[in-house]
């Protein structure tokens, strides 16, 4: 595959498109549910600007990253919530003013540092383009539990591209997240874009293959969908089942979706 050519471009338009959505809400709209269970869309958005606060840290001052990563509690649940609670605690206005500059000021990091340049993260030092495509994948699921609640069908570009081949990159994060052992096989992935080009990664002569549309692969990375409401297809038992853990985050898989949540036509 051939990577889209600015992740940091693609970023910060992943992240306007996200704003649109939100900046016109009033209370009762920032109070909407989401399909993540307690989640409202100011949980979604604070969790958000959370997370690119992390990053620009990261990007910008890895000493004092290490520093906050060293009392993080072994309770990842716990450190979402703590990390929340401010954002939460301000007015909606406010919320979101201090999403836009947490969004700007690790964009801004990032594009500074060379795209190799390794940075600390959470679970292990990424590529600086890496970190930014990570930063694609929080952005696109946050992104559509926010567009879900509100009922808002997406339109998906290209720019998943990113989340793509971050998702190929971390294949085995489902196993990993569950203490299973990793298969000792290679995948073949062949997803189309939304602009019709196809995406391969893995050896072409692999027996357990991955085949569908790119936008279904990223909702399903992502857990924002059950497998059986996409349009993805698996050949070869490890790959079958994999499409039952996939994830692009070492997290706790969470809940999920239920199959039949979001039926075929709303994708």
């Amino acid at each position: 595959m051939t990577q889209p050519p600015n992740v940091i471009a693609d970023l910060i338009a992943e992240g306007a498109e996200i704003d649109d959505l939100v900046s016109g809400l009033d209370a009762e709209g920032w109070a909407t549910a989401t399909p993540a269970p307690g989640w409202t869309v100011a949980h979604q958005i604070a969790h958000l600007a959370a997370t690119f606060r992390l990053a620009a840290l990261a990007a910008s001052d890895a000493a004092a990253f290490q520093s906050v990563a060293s009392r993080l509690s072994p309770d990842f649940n716990a450190n979402v919530v703590a990390a929340m609670a401010g954002f939460l605690a301000e007015p909606p206005p406010v919320l979101l003013a201090r999403w836009r500059d947490e969004r700007a000021g690790a964009e801004k990091a990032l594009n500074a540092l060379p795209p190799d340049q390794m940075v600390p993260w959470l679970v292990r030092p990424l590529p600086a383009v890496v970190l930014a495509a990570a930063g694609m994948m929080e952005t696109f699921a946050h992104g559509q539990d926010i567009a879900d609640g509100l009922g808002v069908r997406r339109e998906y570009t290209d720019r998943i591209g990113h989340l793509v081949g971050f998702a190929v990159r971390t294949w085995d994060f489902g196993y990993l997240a569950r203490g299973l052992e990793v298969p000792d096989a290679e995948f073949r992935f062949e997803l189309t874009a939304p602009s019709g080009t196809v995406w391969a990664f893995g050896p072409e002569d692999s027996p357990q293959r991955v085949t569908g549309p790119a936008a279904d692969f990223c909702l399903l990375v992502t857990r924002r969908r059950h497998r059986d409401d996409l349009a993805l297809r698996a050949t070869g038992e490890i790959a079958d089942a994999w499409l039952g853990i996939a994830q692009a985050y070492r997290g706790p898989a969470g809940e999920g979706r239920r199959a039949g949540q979001f039926a075929p036509a709303a994708r």
